[in-house]
């Protein structure tokens, strides 16, 4: 117990930003529950409310010290409340959180995350800023650097999981790529791998809690390399470690990075039936010229190639890209490039953002941010409408087939107003379920909330860009597709 009063304490946390980041929330939660605390999900209730940030872009900084600038006037009325901000953002910022935000008790960076208890105990009984940041990467030697963004292997808290079944698993940490419009290289610190015996020991745990479905993280989650007693890992040799493990239904990963796709890996994707026939490759650009400008390290003609040996490996895999639209420089015949390799690659699905400068970046020191904001926003709207139109008419080809899904649980739109019915034959509950497709594809259904956690055959019957629409098969025959 960290204080006397400590089982009285409630907690808020809020997390923005990636998969990495909501994993980092879950394992910080663990541990103050450990602690004695109560998590809330009133910030006015909580005596501690902690950020979990994000930098890749402006408008997720922006939105924490709009949250941070609502609470200025709450420890007046909570002389005891602590107020932290964790993660990414706080690693970039540093001191420069306080002279913003002087309200804010601490501030953690992602190596730092297993001081968080230590450290709001600290400022609870002394009142005094606390500030824990792993070392700049250009301040140390890439050992001490490495050893400054330590991660951890903490506790677990199934309460902050997408659904109890699905877990996140970190096999590795940081990133050596350095695009140049990137600050992960230092919010996150050096590409580190875990040792393949502790992550093999994390997902069997999982699963003997109930857990059906692990999303192995990573920066760049295919350059995954460990040498244990004298042999060396990949991501392939990794994931056939734990892939027979009894009751683990689902193995998916993200993200990959286009010029680490090699053969052994779609090998795996091909041959591991529990391996999802999915794969999120972010490409960012169309255009060589913007490609070199961000130092992404491959070419347009790579990235095609490697599209190539995907299909011609896992003719099944669907494949998810991100892009980025008005990087320095893009002009809009650059910009018709990526439009031209949207049609041509036929995405699953696309995350587009528009560029937003990061102080700290390669691309903030050397390029001038010369693409106008209209610009921006209609090049991300004309990309995004194409996308959508790709991808409803991906879905289409569904409708009449069935797909196995893993049900994950009440749908979004059943949570704000739940559809739950009786079946008038037998009397059996049915509510608007969502689950997950083996190429990732949303399904959204009617069946009995029993079926949460397991998998069950959908027959599709409709679709939007996003979505498919289905039923539950009974005793019908129908074509499988994934």
């Amino acid at each position: 117990m960290l204080y006397d009063s400590v089982h009285n304490l409630k907690l808020y946390i809020e997390t923005v930003g990636c998969q990495m980041n909501l994993l980092d929330s879950e394992l910080v939660v663990a541990a103050l529950r450990k602690a004695g605390y109560e998590l809330t999900a009133d910030v006015a209730d909580a005596d501690t409310i902690l950020f979990n940030t994000c930098s890749v872009r402006q408008h997720a900084e922006d939105k924490i010290y709009s949250a941070l600038g609502r609470l200025k006037f709450s420890k007046r009325a909570r002389p005891q409340q602590v107020i932290g901000v964790i993660g990414c953002m706080a690693q970039k910022d540093q001191d420069l959180i306080f002279k913003r935000a002087p309200h804010v008790d601490l501030v953690v960076g992602t190596g730092q995350l297993a001081q968080i208890p230590e450290l709001i105990n600290e400022s609870r009984k002394n009142r005094r800023p606390q500030l824990a940041v792993s070392l700049d990467r250009r301040d140390a030697t890439r050992q001490e650097i490495s050893d400054s963004f330590q991660s951890y292997d903490p506790l677990r808290d199934p309460e902050m999981r997408p659904s109890p079944f699905q877990a996140f698993v970190r096999i590795m940490i940081g990133c050596d790529k350095f695009c140049t419009y990137c600050v992960v290289p230092m919010t996150r610190g050096p590409e580190q791998s875990r040792p393949p015996r502790d992550i093999v020991h994390e997902v069997r745990k999982l699963v003997a809690e109930g857990v059906k479905e692990v999303t192995l993280l990573g920066q760049t989650v295919n350059s995954y390399k460990h040498t244990q007693s004298g042999r060396l890992f990949r991501l392939s040799d990794l994931i056939a470690e734990f892939h027979d493990t009894p009751g683990l239904e689902r193995i998916k990963f993200v993200t990959n990075y286009p010029r680490d796709m090699t053969n052994d890996l779609l090998q795996a994707v091909r041959d591991l039936p529990k391996v999802a026939r999915y794969l999120h490759v972010p490409v960012q650009s169309g255009c060589n010229d913007v490609l070199q400008r961000m130092k992404r390290g491959y070419t347009v003609e790579h990235y095609r190639e490697m599209l190539g040996r995907i299909a011609e490996f896992v003719p099944d895999c669907a494949v998810s890209s991100d892009f980025i639209v008005g990087f320095c420089g893009e002009t809009e015949a650059s910009f018709e490039k990526s439009v031209a390799l949207v049609r041509e690659a036929r995405f699953k699905n696309s995350f587009i953002f528009k560029y937003s400068p990061r102080h700290g970046t390669k691309a903030h020191d050397l390029f001038l941010d010369d693409v106008p904001e209209e610009t921006k926003r209609r090049r991300n709207n004309e990309l995004l409408d194409l996308q959508n139109e790709i991808s409803a008419e991906d879905n289409a080809r569904f409708i009449g087939c069935r797909v196995e899904v893993l049900v994950e649980g009440p749908s979004k739109s059943a949570l704000k107003s739940p559809l739950v019915a009786e079946e008038p034959a037998t009397g059996a509950t049915r509510a608007q379920l969502v689950g997950r497709s083996r190429c990732d594809r949303i399904v959204v259904f009617e069946g009995n909330p029993r079926l949460i956690g397991t998998l069950a055959d959908v027959r599709i019957d409709d679709c939007t860009p996003t979505t498919l629409i289905g039923s539950i098969v009974t005793r019908e025959f129908l074509p499988i597709i994934e």
